[in-house]
């Protein structure tokens, strides 16, 4: 008995000894693998942030950035990687701010205006785009809740071949104002009398002529919507109550004479003289 006890303690140390050597390696490696992450070199650029919130149509002062370091190969497109980019030397007008940042967030060009230039709507204009106003109601207004940076389909109706028609003359059109706001952060509804929109030249001339001719009805497009129309779209009041057009058919002409007998009326066809 005392021996079979005594086997039993042995392999019990030795399966003991077997699980703490196991558990060792096992923490060497774990050890070894935080060592290789620790001594691993990630390239980094400084990249500017803010340091505070700041609100559409303040000035950028240097005091409200700070340099950070950022992952070179994630630098974000369109951000400051010095101070001579952020405020060009010699230069004492000061950027911008065209659109809500948030504290550490990378200052980009797109959401700065150039040295000196205010957050008005020329700042904000592509390259070959123009800014034109389109007068509005609380009803072509989309009830007021358009806002700058919507996009909206543009409806025309008029007098067209005699009839009157609408259609839609432009879709996708980009709003960069409301009435004398270009801030894209504001939320609350609005009853404007005006948008400003930003279109090509050629398309500016459509619309002013269009405004001019007949009324238009805006449509707001969602923000997700990526629709492409490629078919006229249009309708006149005989579509829209589903009248079908008639076609009147021509047939012979007949001519009569009418001539009483006693008390009868007697109709005669005769050939027609006109």
């Amino acid at each position: 008995m005392r021996v079979i006890f005594g086997l039993v303690l042995i392999v019990g140390v030795a399966l003991a000894g077997f699980a703490v050597h196991v558990a060792q390696d096992r923490f060497a490696q774990y050890r070894a693998a935080l060592a290789n992450q620790s001594n691993a070199v990630i390239e980094t650029t400084e990249v500017y942030v803010v340091n505070q919130q700041l609100r559409y149509g303040q000035r950028l002062e240097p005091d409200f950035v700070t340099a950070i370091p950022w992952p070179s190969e994630h630098v974000p497109f369109g951000a400051f990687t010095s101070m001579e980019e952020l405020f060009p030397e010699g230069d004492e007008e000061l950027r911008t701010v065209l659109r809500v940042m948030e504290t550490n967030e990378p200052v980009l060009l797109s959401k700065v205006s150039a040295p000196g230039d205010d957050a008005g709507v020329a700042s904000r204009l592509g390259r070959g785009m123009r800014a034109f106003a389109l007068s509005v109601d609380v009803a072509s207004g989309v009830s007021g809740f358009l806002r700058p940076g919507d996009r909206v389909d543009v409806y025309w109706t008029g007098d067209a071949r005699g009839e009157n028609v609408t259609r839609l003359i432009r879709a996708n059109v980009q709003i960069i104002a409301v009435d004398q706001i270009a801030d894209e952060d504001r939320n609350n509804p609005t009853i404007a009398r005006t948008i400003t929109i930003e279109a090509p030249p050629e398309e500016i001339a459509a619309l002013a002529h269009a405004q001019s001719t007949g009324d238009l009805t805006l449509a707001l497009v969602g923000v997700d919507d990526d629709t492409v129309i490629s078919e006229t779209v249009e309708i006149n009041r005989d579509e829209l109550l589903g009248l079908a057009a008639v076609e009147e058919v021509e047939g012979p002409q007949v001519c009569t004479v009418r001539a009483r007998r006693g008390g009868e009326v007697v109709i005669t066809p005769v050939p027609c003289t006109n």
